[in-house]
């Protein structure tokens, strides 16, 4: 049984807000990187860097983040975009759902091997089931769940939507 969480409409606005969030720690800034973790990740970091095009005249640059979500360590992780080209700039991490951390830890890791002016993480859903240190800087919804439940989100044209089962 799947209970809607989020609507099109509610995922659209957090996104608007993180975007504007995001605006607000940069606002200085010449360019930012979005890097969505391929996936629900990348579909949310498009939502955002679209956003972001409306709302400011920084360089908004769009990074595919790619790595194995089950073993990150077996093949490691994998950006769209050369190193050099987010060498001291800021960067926002971008997944889908927080869930035990591993996803968004191995791509922080990622991107501290390289000298960068600050490293910001965003996600759509935060649960609250870590394994690992790490937080989200910029959040749609934080969900208290069990671990049997599961958060699924769903892009589509027109008709986004996240549900727990």
């Amino acid at each position: 049984m799947e209970n809607q969480i989020l609507s099109h409409e509610e995922i659209q606005h957090k996104a608007k807000r993180i975007a504007y969030q995001i605006y607000e720690t940069n606002v200085n800034e010449p360019e930012i990187i979005i890097a969505g973790i391929d996936g629900g990740g990348l579909n949310f970091a498009k939502k955002i860097q679209t956003i972001l095009k409306k709302i400011t005249e920084a360089k908004i640059t769009l990074c595919k983040v790619t790595m194995d979500k089950k073993n990150p360590l077996s093949s490691g992780v994998t950006t769209s975009i050369p190193e050099k080209e987010y060498h001291n700039k800021s960067v926002v991490l971008v997944d889908d759902v927080l869930n035990s951390g591993t996803t968004l830890i191995y791509g922080v890791h990622h991107f501290l091997k390289t000298p960068l002016k600050q490293l910001k993480t965003a996600v759509l859903v935060n649960r609250n089931h870590k394994k690992y240190p790490v937080k989200a800087d910029f959040k749609g919804i934080s969900l208290s769940t069990s671990l049997q439940e599961h958060v699924h989100v769903e892009f589509k044209t027109k008709n986004d939507s996240v549900y727990l089962n």
